[in-house]
């Protein structure tokens, strides 16, 4: 089972968050066969982290509860929340498959969430851009509850369109980068 797991830090925790790093970066080594992508979101200085994405293959929610919560980062109070769900991938691959490689570009994360009315999700026809795209599902895989996707584009309103505005209740855009050692 794949989840994605998205750590919002909370306002101020900077400094603590800086502190941590080696600490975040040796729990997520534990988990590198697991990986499928991760890395910061930004603010839109590009620099400065505000969050932290990982999806990653895990035998079941519970695992990935532990996942989450055990993160030093969340142990340690950086974070606000966590948005925690199963996830499908749709392109069947890692990040580090993604033929536009490491760097070069805009990267953002897109999350449409509570989508409007039954439906089921289909990828974009253009999918050279797609880093990592499927969707949000309950714990038990039946209901579909929106839609994470990673991508390159030129700006935040390119890469917002990768998902139909009208089709979700909101739209979150994040600057994103590949994450993990160089």
């Amino acid at each position: 089972m794949d989840f994605l797991c998205y750590h919002r830090d909370r306002q101020g925790s900077l400094p603590l968050r800086m502190d941590l790093l080696e600490a975040h970066w040796s729990y997520m080594d534990g988990y590198a066969e697991e990986m499928i992508a991760r890395g910061p979101t930004l603010a839109d200085d590009g620099e400065t982290p505000t969050g932290s994405v990982h999806i990653l293959g895990l035998p079941d929610p519970a695992t990935a509860r532990a996942f989450a919560f055990d993160e030093p980062g969340y142990q340690a109070g950086v974070y606000r929340d966590v948005l925690l769900r199963r996830w499908r991938n749709l392109l069947g691959r890692t990040m580090w498959d993604f033929p536009g490689g490491r760097t070069g570009g805009h990267r953002f994360l897109v999350l449409g969430l509570a989508p409007k009315g039954p439906g089921e999700l289909t990828l974009p026809a253009d999918r050279d851009e797609l880093i990592a795209f499927g969707p949000l599902l309950s714990d038990d895989g039946a209901a579909w509850l929106g839609t994470a996707a990673l991508l390159r584009a030129p700006d935040p309103q390119t890469a917002r369109a990768v998902l139909a505005a009208h089709a979700y209740a909101e739209l979150e855009v994040h600057p994103w980068q590949f994450g993990g050692r160089s």
